[in-house]
């Protein structure tokens, strides 16, 4: 049944493509209306597609009463129809022609809508639903559009590297499986590119798979690279046609790294320090601003014109002062580009004249210079037994007192770590020397007998009494500062004695005695040995007194001078005085004498 009504239906398409070939259109229309039965048709209609998607054709056929059997075709390229689909409208039955592109991938609906599942690129053809009853064919036909989205568009085979002035491949931009086939743009920095001569080579093709006639879109991109473009991204995108109308999809950034030649070089000191000083090690590092950045230069050091080859840093170790001086470095190739800096290497020298343990006599003289020899200038502090001195010492006559540890220490205020110290153990020693004093108590029931020793080292005391020599032990002694102290006995003697104080110590051993009364005996005391403290106070006490009289006698000496001046000029007022009235006495007197005349 399929195969006749094929036939038949072939048939009458043979006829009607032989009928408009051999005939007038008006001769067409006339034997159309006389001899077959009358075709209804309509306009025509698309539809659009994803790849993969189900194709939906409507027959957009009002189905007629007398309707026998639907019909699915689509025509060759040659015009020739391929029929697909069956449907009769009284058995309700479907039937698929057998044709393998099409195998399991129709469906056709008691309207007559065909379905073709998985769309391809294939499927872009001419479809024509036929309604066909026993007097008329009712033909509509499809045309199907069937559209690919294309893959994200992605740069490849990037350059590893661009260098300035020089045309380049960048990088591929491509993008797969399209339909229909898309346009390629570059971009830098989101700008457009467009082909400069020279300077922008933009290359396009295209490929099409003949399986899945899908197309693979490439452009290649020859850039000629500046500094600019450090850091700028890349990119394209990819332009194509789907089912809603025209679309963009843009790539990933690309961003490459630019070469370009050193133009300046400079050098630097490590570590960074305000000063460098003797002693120090530095290192003096190179640098060019090309990219990539050289790796070996020349170093120049002070007074040598040849330059010592090596990577992008030399160390010089343990610098002296002699080291000071301008350093440069330049490129291997091109030696005219240089830098240079200044390096200056601090120093600081001490000499402390004496030092370490010196010992004089008392009212020795003792010069002490501290001498500095520095790069600039430089602090000098003096210090004895750790307490600051307000100037350097100096000794015309040494006194106890002035033994101690002094150190001269020296720094460069503005040199880190730059400090120098000397020390000076000074050891004054001194023989022995005796004042025995005697005093009653008020009771006159005993008296104290005071043996004041000064001397270096400390000097050994002991009493004895004259005559019988017997040692008296019990005795009290003050602290032993600034090489003096005293040794004291309190005794109550019956009948006169003689106390005799001994004094040793490595230098000598010096005796002084005393004559002591009997308790029952009043005599004339001697007075107490001043301390030195005591004796400070004096000597402020006396040159306060000495500083008032000069003082009173200053201001007394104004006065008289002032009072002088005054008495001077009073004295030759009163002359003046004196003379102008004898004047005026005078010339009275001849007056009169004048009157008397003309009388």
């Amino acid at each position: 049944m399929t195969t006749f009504i094929d036939m038949h239906l072939e048939v009458i398409c043979h006829f009607k493509k032989t009928f408009k070939i051999l005939f007038s259109l008006s001769f067409s229309l006339l034997f159309f209306f006389f001899f077959l039965p009358p075709t209804k048709g309509l306009g025509w209609y698309t539809v659009n597609s994803a790849y993969g998607d189900t194709i939906i054709m409507p027959c957009r056929l009002d189905v007629p009463q007398n309707l026998m059997f639907g019909k699915w075709k689509y025509e060759k390229p040659d015009g020739s129809p391929v029929f697909i689909a069956f449907r009769s409208s009284t058995k309700k039955s479907v039937q698929y022609d057998d044709v393998p592109e099409y195998k399991d991938r129709l469906s056709l609906s008691e309207n007559y809508t065909l379905s073709i599942s998985n769309a391809r690129i294939s499927d872009e053809k001419r479809f024509v639903c036929m309604l066909v009853t026993e007097d008329n064919v009712f033909e509509a036909p499809t045309i199907v559009k069937v559209f690919k989205q294309p893959s994200k568009p992605e740069i490849v085979s990037k350059a590893l590297f661009l260098e300035t002035e020089q045309l380049k491949k960048l990088g591929d931009c491509v993008s797969e499986d399209s339909y229909p086939d898309g346009n390629i743009t570059w971009y830098r920095n989101g700008k457009v590119l467009h082909p400069l001569e020279g300077a922008v080579v933009i290359i396009f093709k295209k490929e099409m798979d003949p399986v899945t006639q899908l197309y693979t879109m490439t452009s290649t991109l020859e850039y000629k690279t500046t500094k600019a473009d450090i850091q700028m991204p890349f990119t394209c995108s990819v332009t194509y046609y789907g089912p809603s109308g025209q679309k963009t999809v843009h790539s990933e950034q690309a961003v490459f790294d630019i070469y370009y030649p050193t133009e300046q070089v400079t050098i630097q000191v490590l570590p960074p320090k305000t000063a460098v000083k003797e002693g120090d090690n530095v290192t003096l590092k190179c640098l060019g601003n090309g990219n990539p950045p050289p790796e070996e230069f020349l170093f120049y050091l002070p007074g040598q014109p040849e330059g010592i080859r090596s990577s992008n840093t030399y160390t010089l170790t343990d610098v002296r002062r002699n080291a000071t001086g301008d350093y440069k470095c330049s490129l291997i190739d091109k030696k005219s580009m240089i830098a240079s800096t200044a390096i200056t290497v601090h120093y600081l020298d001490l000499s402390l004249n004496p030092s370490g343990e010196v010992t004089r006599q008392i009212g020795d003289a003792l010069p002490v210079s501290c001498t500095i020899s520095a790069s600039r200038n430089a602090t000098v502090v003096w210090m004895k037994d750790n307490i600051r001195l307000r100037s350097s010492p100096s000794f015309s006559s040494l006194h106890y007192q002035d033994a101690g540890n002094y150190v001269c220490e020296t720094a460069l205020q503005e040199v880190e770590g730059l400090k120098k110290r000397e020390s000076l153990t000074l050891i004054v020693e001194g023989k022995p020397q005796i004042k025995m004093t005697k005093k009653t108590d008020p009771s006159g029931l005993s008296k104290t007998i005071i043996c004041h020793v000064e001397g270096f080292p400390k000097p050994a005391i002991q009493w004895t009494i004259t005559g019988s020599g017997s040692v008296i032990n019990q005795t009290e002694e003050s602290p032993y500062i600034n090489g003096r102290y005293y040794s004291k006995i309190i005794i109550s003697p019956e009948e006169n004695v003689t106390l005799t104080c001994t004094a040793e110590n490595q230098l000598e051993r010096t005796v002084n005695s005393l004559n002591v009364s009997a308790i029952s005996i009043p005599e004339h005391d001697e007075a107490d040995e001043i301390s030195d403290e005591n004796r400070e106070k004096v000597n402020d006490q006396a040159k306060l007194i000495v500083g008032i009289v000069v003082g009173l006698l200053l201001a007394a000496l104004v006065a008289g001078v002032v009072y002088w001046l005054y008495m001077k000029k009073s004295k030759t007022a009163s002359k003046h005085v004196n003379k102008d009235l004898g004047n005026m006495e005078e010339n009275k007197k001849l007056e009169e004498n004048n009157h008397k005349t003309e009388a």
